[in-house]
């Protein structure tokens, strides 16, 4: 799987206006810029959009839910009461504890976290996942791509969660489980803030990006007529 090939690929799909994908993994050392950040980990998500790669780890995650989300650190006590009574994502405590041991947030088997825009990494190997700040538009085809070889029912799905949750803890567990689902995200209002008011996210674990990877030039991203029409409102070229 060559990573030159996939960029050339993305930009015959989306065109040259969406930016690149972003690529995070976990390493013994750190990857990029390792500033500490305040509060939600996604507020660095401008700097790595921009092409500079940044790593965090339990010191320079602020937020202690992204802490957890991560696997940097045990949940604290808090979170059930702060998302039900505080940020009200939840009727009652106990939903929310219910859904975390659900989940099982999985511990970081390494020091850092890596954030990194795919044009700043050497290859795929050792990549947890891709995940793509998305329009509508591009929502489609990314959508219709990762739905194009599969009838799975959840093989798009939307969990609940925070953002770090929705985008790292889902794409973590699904390699570990060698699992096929892609994930719609960062619905939480918390998160909205750090992403334009038209994007939304879409999380490929590695486990299924082997097989996507493959598909993209044979699905409808490439030389069909109803595609290119939205590609064209993409890059601007035709008004919506």
């Amino acid at each position: 799987m060559n990573l030159q090939t996939f960029i050339e690929n993305y930009r015959r799909a989306f065109g040259e206006k969406p930016g690149l994908p972003l690529a995070f993994w976990y390493s013994d050392i750190p990857a990029g810029r390792t500033e500490k950040i305040a509060g939600c980990l996604f507020r660095c998500l401008p700097e790595v959009r921009a092409g500079n790669p940044v790593s965090l780890n339990a010191e320079t995650i602020g937020c202690g839910g992204g802490k957890f989300y991560t696997g940097f650190a045990d949940m604290p006590q808090r979170v059930p009461r702060f998302v039900s009574l505080q940020e009200r994502y939840k009727e009652t405590p106990e939903l929310v504890t219910d859904c975390l041991e659900a989940l099982g947030v999985p511990k970081a088997e390494k020091g850092w976290l890596n954030l990194a825009r795919i044009d700043r990494i050497e290859a795929f190997d050792g990549i947890d996942g891709l995940f793509f700040p998305a329009t509508p538009d591009m929502l489609s085809g990314l959508v219709a791509w990762a739905m194009f070889d599969t009838n799975a029912p959840d093989a798009v799905s939307v969990p609940f969660g925070s953002g770090c949750c929705t985008v790292i803890t889902q794409a973590v567990l699904e390699n570990r489980r060698n699992g096929k689902r892609v994930f719609l995200g960062l619905f939480d209002p918390s998160v909205r803030p750090w992403l334009e008011a038209d994007e939304l996210g879409f999380t490929v674990s590695m486990s299924r990006f082997w097989e996507m990877y493959e598909t993209m030039p044979r699905c409808c991203l490439f030389d069909t007529p109803a595609w290119e029409k939205v590609r064209k409102r993409i890059d601007g070229s035709v008004q919506g």
